[in-house]
């Protein structure tokens, strides 16, 4: 990356600031309807049942077209691709505020999806172009990038009860639009103009396969609880799912400028990472959303203290991303920590599988959730540094889109899968204290195996790169990340 492309270094901070920022606000989206859901079931008229696609419109849109973003952050520059995003976040988050009707909210979600699809992978490509050429500033980067990731989640759930608590469900998100504003003012300040000029054109063929594949997929699992798993709806739809998934690997070995060229895939430790990320996707999400029922359902806190509750186990994330795993990494390498943030996380998932019908928060929900913490994020910084710097330079949206991919299908998979096992343990009794808690039980016991299968794929599959002793892990390999 020449000198003239990227902003002086005295800016370069600001500038993960803002792609910081960026990452908080696309997982916030996710989480800040969590309390709201109730005052909008009742004010637009949802059912009980498609109540859920207030969260899913927004996770289908956004999993689904991450990899389209990468490769259009690829195609015509991350920093374009990064204001383009957030102007589409914006006006999604217009439309749900204002929205009078059912199809009008979901609309709004989805758009703010795909705003949220070309934000990600945009964000962590000019991440890559500010600090790759520096492996041991791009540890640091990536772990307050890293971070801020949890920070959104909680704060999600934190602001979304104040908010409908004290203003009103419309302002979850309206708080989208000023930030927008914000970010689409400091963006040409602070970005780098290089990026962009890869060759190819749009695979819109494959982005529709992909997107409209993992959709039915996530579909299907979500909607399996109501209409059982065993039904010809719940098995059409599943395998509707993996037949365009197939197509959409059929199309891309076919094109010559495919949407995900699956000779990325030859670049060690890529696909070992990007599964190690799915994996921590798919028991992380559902521990943080089981929580927050057990906490409000079983111990009964309001929505406020309930996202108080959370601030420990957020601050211990941020403090493990920014000041723990680097260190961590550095000594013992991105494989090794891989592995043992994982198995933590279990150990912290089955110590919360004790909770009890009467238990509280200082006893059943503090010390494990610390654990688990701990656990994320040692493993979230080594597999997201592993899996972009293991692409080409030319493709490091791509790599991005797909690492962002993986986490966001992981954890919308993970949580509809718990969701079921909870339901048939008894989380489908709303004031049944024990019933309840027998369900949460069995989802963190789910969740927990989960993230055992991550560590021993990863310890299978990820392999120890063998840089210079004074090489930063979370870039393995050296001309990945130079410019």
């Amino acid at each position: 990356m020449s000198t003239r492309s990227a902003p002086p270094t005295n800016r370069r901070w600001w500038a993960l600031a803002l792609i910081a920022m960026a990452q908080f606000m696309v997982i916030m989206d996710t989480s800040i309807i969590g309390v709201a859901l109730p005052r909008m079931q009742e004010d637009l008229g949802f059912s009980q049942e498609n109540l859920s696609w207030v969260f899913n419109a927004y996770v289908v849109a956004f999993g689904g077209l991450l990899l389209l973003g990468g490769r259009l952050s690829d195609l015509f520059g991350a920093r374009r691709l990064f204001s383009t995003g957030w102007v589409v976040l914006l006006a999604g988050s217009a439309v749900a505020g204002a929205a009078g009707t059912v199809a009008v909210e979901l609309t709004g979600r989805a758009l703010q999806g795909v705003g949220a699809a070309l934000i990600a992978p945009a964000a962590l490509t000019l991440l890559m172009m500010l600090f790759g050429s520096e492996p041991r500033e791009l540890t640091k980067a990536l772990a307050l990038y890293g971070a801020a990731a949890p920070a959104g989640g909680t704060a999600g759930v934190f602001l979304g009860g104040v908010i409908t608590e004290y203003v009103s469900w419309p302002w979850v998100f309206y708080i989208n639009i000023p930030i927008a504003v914000l970010a689409l003012a400091a963006a040409p300040l602070l970005m780098p103009r290089g990026g962009g000029g890869a060759r190819g054109s749009i695979d819109l063929v494959g982005a529709l396969t992909v997107t409209a594949g993992l959709g039915a997929i996530v579909f299907a699992i979500v909607r399996a609880p109501e209409v059982g798993w065993g039904s010809t709806a719940t098995w059409g739809v599943l395998l509707g799912g993996l037949v365009l998934l197939a197509a959409f690997l059929a199309v891309q070995a076919s094109r010559r400028a495919p949407l995900m060229p699956l000779s990325i895939f030859r670049a060690p430790n890529l696909g070992a990472a990007n599964l190690a990320q799915l994996l921590l996707g798919g028991a992380w999400i559902p521990m943080w959303f089981f929580l927050n029922l057990y906490l409000q359902q079983v111990l009964g806190y309001s929505s406020f203290p309930s996202g108080a509750a959370l601030v420990p186990m957020t601050a211990l994330i941020m403090i493990g991303m920014i000041v723990l795993a680097p260190r961590a990494i550095g000594r013992f390498g991105p494989k090794a920590i891989t592995v043992s943030g994982l198995l933590v996380l279990a150990a912290g998932m089955g110590w919360l599988s004790l909770a009890r019908p009467d238990g509280s928060y200082w006893v059943d929900v503090l010390p494990a959730s610390l654990v688990a913490a701990l656990g994320m994020s040692l493993a979230f910084i080594p597999t997201l540094g592993t899996a972009i710097s293991a692409a080409k330079p030319e493709e490091g949206g791509l790599a991005s889109g797909i690492v962002n991919t993986s986490y966001q299908v992981g954890s919308a998979l993970g949580l509809a899968a718990m969701t079921a096992i909870a339901a048939s343990f008894g989380a489908d009794e709303p004031g049944n204290l024990p019933a309840l808690t027998d369900g949460f039980s069995a989802a963190f016991i789910g969740a927990g195996l989960i993230a055992l299968a991550g560590a021993g794929l990863a310890a299978g599959t990820l392999r120890t790169p063998r840089p210079a002793p004074e090489t930063a892990p979370a870039a393995p390999r050296e001309k990945a990340t130079g410019r």
